[in-house]
This record gives C-alpha cells, sequence and structure tokens, in this order.
C-alpha cells in the first residue's frame, strides 16, 4: 500500500517542488543578479535626459536606437493582389452591351441603337460584352419585326374589314 503524503518537516531525499519557494528564501530581500541590473546601460555612451537631442553634433544621425523611439515605418505590400488581368481587356463589361440586351425586351428600338454603339466602343477599348451586344441586336431586330409585322397585320386587317362592310 501506498502512504498518502505527509505535511511534516521536509523529506531530505525528496527533491524539493518547483511551485514551493527553497528553504531561507526572504522575498523582501531579493536583489537581482549582476547581470540583470536595471538601469542598463551600453559602455561608452551617454543617455541624452528626456527630450533633449541625442546628436553630439548639429547635424549628426543619433548613435543607436533610443527609448521610446520607433523605427522608421515601411509599408507592407497589400494583401490580395493577383497580378495583371487576363487578356487585353482592361475593363469590365461593356454597359451598353447589357442595356441593349435588356431594351430588347422593353423597347426594341433602343435595343438595336444601343447594340451598335456597344460593337463599336468594344472595338475601340476591348471591353468585354460582345456576345451580350450580339444577342441584344438578334433579340432587338427580332422583336422589332414581329412588332413591325403585327402593326403591318393590324392595318390590312381594318383596311380589309372597312371595304367589306356591308352596304346599304
Amino acid at each position: 500500500m501506498s502512504q498518502p503524503p505527509s505535511s511534516g518537516p521536509p523529506d531530505p531525499d525528496r527533491s524539493p517542488s518547483p511551485w514551493e519557494p527553497p528553504p531561507g528564501h526572504d522575498p523582501s530581500r531579493y536583489e537581482p543578479p549582476a547581470h540583470e541590473q536595471p538601469g542598463y546601460e551600453q559602455p561608452g555612451y551617454e543617455q541624452p535626459a528626456y527630450g533633449q537631442p541625442s546628436y553630439e553634433q548639429p547635424g549628426e544621425p543619433p548613435q543607436g536606437q533610443q527609448w521610446g523611439h520607433q523605427p522608421p515605418y515601411t509599408p507592407q505590400v497589400p494583401y490580395g493582389q493577383y497580378g495583371p488581368p487576363s487578356g487585353p481587356r482592361p475593363g469590365g463589361t461593356n454597359v451598353l452591351a447589357i442595356l441593349s440586351l435588356v431594351f430588347a425586351f422593353v423597347f426594341s428600338p433602343v435595343g438595336i441603337v444601343l447594340g451598335h454603339l456597344a460593337k463599336r466602343q468594344i472595338r475601340a477599348s476591348g471591353e468585354e460584352g460582345d456576345q451580350l451586344a450580339t444577342w441584344g441586336l438578334i433579340l432587338s431586330y427580332v422583336i422589332t419585326g414581329i412588332g413591325l409585322l403585327a402593326c403591318c397585320g393590324w392595318i390590312v386587317l381594318i383596311a380589309v374589314a372597312g371595304n367589306s362592310g356591308p352596304n346599304y
């Protein structure tokens, strides 16, 4: 059987606990060892008083790093830079190409005009959106053509109905 730890005098064969102070330790009489002296100073260098310049002569740079002074700031490279964009297209999608596709359904003659303007700008600037402008033009022409056929058909119906009315 093992014996419970005793709270009596320390056993000379047992090593002391690292959490217990050594015997005869008096914290009020603590003096730091010689290599930990407070107020460390470099040999041959006299630190200037607070607020005084540390130059030996005017225009001469200071000797060593002074307490309380920060080193000069060097900006860091920002995160998330991925390099140049792929391809020769500097801008995003051409706005007129997007509007051409939208106006193909809203008011198709405006979609035709915007589609042609978008194609011209894309050729000049190298922006994206050539397919959008093409689809805007195709849909605008188709919808405009259907609209014109509907109007012409309506006019023909009115003309035919007007001529074949009852003769009294």
